[in-house]
């Protein structure tokens, strides 16, 4: 008889989610996905002015900031035809790259490398051992016996004093755990100076950015960033030398020591590589313009369907209708009013809340879909695309990861073990590994320009009578990220976002087509129902960001609630 397991909430992710799965035999056999919270920000923005949608929709999450602020501004660029000069494109990608590798070196580490490492086991590693094992890795200054003996030292003062502050509430000692103490150990000390180099990469969000999170200099037609090499108060060379710097300090941390630590890992635990597959269509967008138009990107984009590379179609630009034409989304699982499929621009925000009734209304997500299937997005759906498209750089680096991941795992690993639990963390860190070089590229091109003389950043957008509409998209850490927009007279008459978590976190539609994270864990393992670890691993791999909480204003700036912390 099937066991139902309900883990709410689902911890070390962004927002409240609920996962229930029915386990049988050892393994799942049925699973929904539900998003326990609503956002409203749709309603929020209606008749308010399009230029301040971006500032707006930054607080749909206090880490995803930038990519919302992205994806409004082009969304409303696209309904005025607008090009943006060259300099705001380049500000744009490098605050893109940078905010990117910092989301990624805290999802591996922080919040989910932890499902994989079993860190009280690292007090019984050999320090010796450990560094010789690393140093057989990688060339990373960090591995060094001393290194890993004060790591220990701190890590055992934290056991003995009963509080492991980070690492509590893992499942440590759990039989699905079989990394051996020094690699347990290995990981633990990058762990800790992952902290230093995520907080590296989010200097530079600042740098460009005015400050992060709630960047302050995106802005429809351009950025809010003057140029001057020689004016203190402006975007200067010291700043610029600044930026290049930390770039490269953080592009060493990705190459030696994240991709190489996500290999590894995988390599120990290749058997998880034929778990957690799941919906096999994929989507990404195009990104990282190196026009003023949005017409040729150094990040492709596009769809594979049925996991069939041959399949893979292109998204070429910010207009292009491949992808404006196919998107919809469903709530025939949702709490919204009604059973429909439209299209964003069509939609409509009415909540509806019943009950989780796992076969009617069960999720706040909505559904979304393209061409009426569910797709999987994130760096997976981008590495997968890329690779198929003939990307360069995205070659470059899946054919070097499989290729180490052979060698240390002693087994053939072809492109489709991809299509797994720990092939989404692997495609994370080839995402990371590609921008820890396009960051830099694109500081650059930067440079060249403004010593070309061009000192542009903004355009000024005029809006019509009447209607137009827009929609523009971001390839954000988790995945595909739009923003549709109807423009009434120059104000809001609509405005939908269709997020990456959205898309994974998708409940059933009306055709009973599961979402994602629903399909991804059919047929996992599940080793103790008690402590279902397997599930965490899964969920985990599409790092999902179910949105901030509701923010709560009170004009009259009086107490609404009182918080005890016992």
């Amino acid at each position: 008889m099937a066991k139902r397991i309900t883990i709410d909430p689902i911890t070390r992710i962004e927002g409240h989610l609920r996962i229930d799965v029915e386990v049988e035999g050892g393994k799942i056999t049925n699973a929904w996905s539900s998003a326990q919270m609503w956002r409203g920000i749709e309603i929020i923005l209606r008749g308010k002015d399009p230029r301040d949608a971006w500032a707006f929709t930054q607080r749909i999450c206090g880490v995803c900031t930038t990519v919302h602020a992205l994806a409004s501004v082009r969304a409303v660029e696209n309904a005025l035809n607008m090009e943006i000069p060259l300099n705001a494109q380049y500000v744009r990608n490098i605050v893109l790259a940078a905010h990117a590798l910092h989301d990624h070196i805290v999802h591996f580490y922080h919040l989910s490398a932890l499902d994989w490492v079993d860190v009280v086991s690292a007090l019984k590693a050999d320090p010796k051992k450990t560094a010789a094992l690393a140093q057989a890795l990688s060339p990373w200054p960090g591995n060094s016996v001393t290194r890993f003996k004060e790591v220990q030292k701190r890590l055992k003062a934290f056991v003995e004093s009963g509080q492991l502050g980070p690492f509590e509430n893992g499942y440590w000692g759990h039989p699905a755990m079989k990394l051996p103490p020094e690699v347990n150990l290995l990981a633990v000390s990058h762990y800790l100076e992952a902290l230093e180099y995520q907080y590296k990469a989010n200097q530079i969000v600042a740098l460009f950015g005015g400050k992060t999170p709630h960047i302050q200099t995106f802005v429809v037609g351009g950025v809010a960033l003057a140029l001057n090499p020689e004016n203190e108060a402006t975007l200067n060379m010291e700043r610029i030398l600044w930026a290049k710097k930390l770039f490269e300090e953080v592009r060493k941390f990705v190459h030696e020591v994240y991709l190489v630590d996500v290999i590894a890992i995988g390599a120990l635990y290749a058997e998880w590589l034929k778990y957690g597959a799941g919906v096999l269509n994929y989507l990404a967008v195009p990104d990282m313009p190196l026009d003023t138009k949005g017409e040729t990107f150094d990040l492709p984009g596009g769809t594979i369907f049925a996991g069939d590379l041959k399949s893979a179609k292109p998204i070429r630009s910010f207009h292009d209708p491949y992808f404006r034409d196919n998107v919809a989304e469903c709530v025939a699982h949702s709490w919204y009013e009604g059973s429909w499929t439209k299209h964003p621009w069509e939609e409509e925000t009415v909540p509806h809340y019943t009950d989780f009734q796992p076969q009617n209304k069960y999720s706040w997500a909505k559904a979304p879909r393209f061409k009426g299937e569910p797709m999987q997005v994130g760096p997976l759906a981008q590495v997968l695309v890329g690779y198929a498209l003939g990307h360069e750089l995205t070659r470059k680096w899946v054919d070097y990861a499989l290729e180490r991941l052979q060698k240390i795992s002693g087994q053939k690993v072809p492109l489709k073990a991809l299509h797994s639990t720990p092939g989404r963390h692997l495609a994370r860190a080839i995402r990371a590994a590609m921008l820890a070089e396009l960051g830099p590229k694109h500081l650059e091109l930067l440079i060249q320009n403004i010593n070309r003389g061009d000192l542009a950043i903004f355009n000024p957008p005029q809006f019509p009578r009447g209607v137009v509409k827009g929609f523009g998209f971001h390839e954000a850490p988790r995945g595909t990220l739009s923003h549709w927009v109807v423009i009434e007279n120059g104000r809001i008459a609509n405005y939908q976002c269709v997020v990456p978590s959205t898309w994974n976190v998708s409940p059933r539609d009306d055709k009973g087509q599961k979402g994602p994270y629903e399909a991804s864990l059919i047929d996992n393992p599940v080793a103790d129902p008690e402590r279902p670890l397997e599930v965490l691993r899964t969920i985990h791999s599409f790092d999902p960001c179910i949105a901030c909480a509701v923010h709560v204003l009170n004009p009259k700036k009086e107490e609404i609630v009182r918080v005890k912390v016992l």
